[in-house]
């Protein structure tokens, strides 16, 4: 459940955090954008370390770090998939490009999640909910979307601890084979959905009594500005697509390959 501390927002007083909404949401597409462009074990790798200032610089590192421990199983899959297929296609033979482009494939799906990471963890769900009115989406589906946001670290607490819980019971996650380990985690879904029913229903009750829908046109007490600060930014981001795409069409990456380890 580490993997969800990425989506929970932080509330800290940074440069970071005082950025527009919208301009979060560029820089993460942006590097999202880079990170299709190439597969380049090298640019990925670039790609990656140019993140942890901006976490430095936001001091979201721990919730970072947790988010990126959470993922460790998903990008471990899509790493031995992507080798077992390079193995097989070549006669059964590990080689050394397949070994590097199974490491670049985990970098990638890394570098894609780390990047929404960062504007998950610095952007509250009240400003993303703004952010998305004033973009004129409808406000049934900027309600929805930041519902969500909002219940999935909580979703995730309440599974961590129905775990415990069954744990506590004599319940063994761990242990059988693997139709045995699903088997395992039936106890804990079924509470979580009835959980999540439930939580569902009082959610809906609650907007019943506040009239939710009753008026068309809704006001805020806020309003977004984009400052001198989202400007610059935003220049920066567009310059950096542009050299990236020059880069990718006209300037060869230098090719790094990871030597096959010798027993």
């Amino acid at each position: 459940m580490k993997v969800f501390e990425g989506l929970k927002f932080k509330r800290v007083s940074s440069p970071i955090h005082r950025l527009d909404p919208r301009t979060k949401f560029i820089v993460s597409c942006v590097i999202f954008a880079q990170a299709f462009l190439f597969t380049e074990f090298l640019y990925l790798i670039i790609l990656f370390v140019a993140q942890i200032p901006l976490v430095l610089l936001a001091r979201v590192h721990k919730q970072w770090t947790r988010s990126l421990r959470g993922s460790l199983i998903l990008t471990l899959l899509i790493f031995f998939t992507n080798l077992i297929v390079g193995v097989v296609s070549n006669d059964f033979q590990l080689t050394s490009d397949a070994l590097t482009y199974s490491t670049s494939m985990s970098l990638r799906f890394v570098v894609l999640m780390t990047s929404f990471s960062i504007f998950f963890l610095t952007t509250s769900p009240d400003d993303l909910g703004l952010a998305l009115e004033q973009s004129h989406v409808p406000y049934e589906f900027c309600f929805a979307f930041t519902t969500a946001v909002r219940f999935v670290p909580v979703l995730a607490r309440e599974a961590q601890t129905i775990m415990d819980a069954q744990k506590s019971r004599g319940l063994e996650l761990e242990k059988g084979g693997f139709m045995k380990r699903i088997r395992n985690y039936v106890p804990i879904l079924i509470p979580l959905i009835v959980s999540s029913i439930r939580r569902s229903l009082e959610l809906a009750e609650a907007m019943e009594t506040r009239a939710f829908g009753a008026k068309k046109r809704r006001t805020s007490l806020y309003a977004l500005k984009i400052t001198r600060e989202d400007i610059l930014t935003l220049i920066l981001c567009l310059v950096l697509l542009i050299t990236t795409v020059y880069v990718r069409l006209y300037i060869p990456i230098p090719e790094v390959t990871i030597p096959i380890p010798r027993l």
